[in-house]
C-alpha cells in the first residue's frame, strides 16, 4: 500500500441512473484494493437536501479527494482521478474537465480558493493539444478576473506566453495582460508593438492604452 494519504470518495447516485452503478462499482473496487481511504454513496433522490448542499445538479456526481466530477466516469477514469488525488497532481486535467462540462462558475470558485490553479490554466491554454473550446473557456475565466489581484499576480506567466510561437497565443496573452491592469506589463506590450503579426501589434497597442489609462475595474 502507498505511504501517501489515501483520498476519500463521495458519490451521489439515483436508482434509474444507467451510469451510476458503473461508477459505484469502480469506486468500491478501489476501496477494496486499498486505493481509497473511505467511500460514501448517497441516493440523491431520497436525500435531496444533501444533494443540494453539494450543488449536485445531475448524477452520477463524484468527488475524489479535491476533485468534484460530473457525469459518467469509466473505470479507467476513476483510477486516474484516484491516482491524481493521491499524488496531489492533475489540476490541469481538472480544469479541462470543468470547462468541458460547462462549469465555469465552479472553476472560478476553484481559482479563488486555490490561486495556483491560474498557473495550471495558463499552461493548459499554451498546450498545443488543448482544443479551441478549452481556450475559450479559459479566456472567459480570465476575463471574469479582470482588474483583480489574482490576474495581476499572473503577469510573469502571461509575459512568458507573449514569446509563444503561435501568434494567436501571443495576442491573447497580451490581451490578458491588459485586463490584469498591472502596469509592469507595459514592457511586454511595448515589445509586441514590433511583432511580425498585425493582430498581435493591434492588441499590443490596445493593451498599452489600457495599462496607461489606469487600473481596470474588476473583482
Amino acid at each position: 500500500m502507498s505511504s501517501l494519504a489515501l483520498p476519500e470518495a463521495l458519490l451521489f447516485l439515483a436508482p434509474n441512473c444507467a451510469h451510476c452503478p458503473l461508477v459505484l462499482d469502480a469506486l468500491a473496487r478501489a476501496l477494496k484494493e486499498g486505493r481509497l481511504g473511505r467511500l460514501e454513496a448517497i441516493n440523491a433522490v431520497t436525500q435531496p437536501r444533501e444533494a443540494e448542499r453539494h450543488s449536485v445538479r445531475a448524477v452520477p456526481w463524484t468527488r475524489i479527494g479535491p476533485f468534484e466530477l460530473s457525469g459518467a466516469l469509466s473505470p479507467e477514469e476513476v483510477r486516474r482521478w484516484i491516482q491524481r488525488a493521491t499524488e496531489g497532481t492533475g489540476w490541469s486535467d481538472y480544469c479541462a474537465h470543468l470547462i468541458e462540462n460547462r462549469q465555469l462558475d465552479r472553476l472560478l470558485a476553484q481559482v479563488r480558493q486555490r490561486p495556483a490553479t491560474l498557473v495550471d490554466l495558463v499552461n493548459l491554454f499554451a498546450d498545443k493539444a488543448s482544443p479551441m473550446t478549452t481556450r475559450i473557456g479559459i479566456s472567459a475565466v480570465l476575463e471574469e478576473l479582470a482588474g483583480s489581484a489574482l490576474l495581476a499576480d499572473l503577469l510573469p506567466e502571461l509575459e512568458q506566453l507573449t514569446h509563444a510561437a503561435s501568434a494567436q497565443i501571443r495576442a491573447d496573452a497580451c490581451h490578458f495582460i491588459g485586463l490584469s491592469g498591472n502596469p509592469a506589463g507595459i514592457v511586454a506590450a511595448e515589445r509586441l508593438l514590433d511583432d511580425e503579426d498585425p493582430e498581435v501589434r493591434e492588441i499590443a497597442a490596445e493593451t498599452l492604452e489600457l495599462l496607461r489609462a489606469g487600473p481596470v475595474q474588476g473583482t
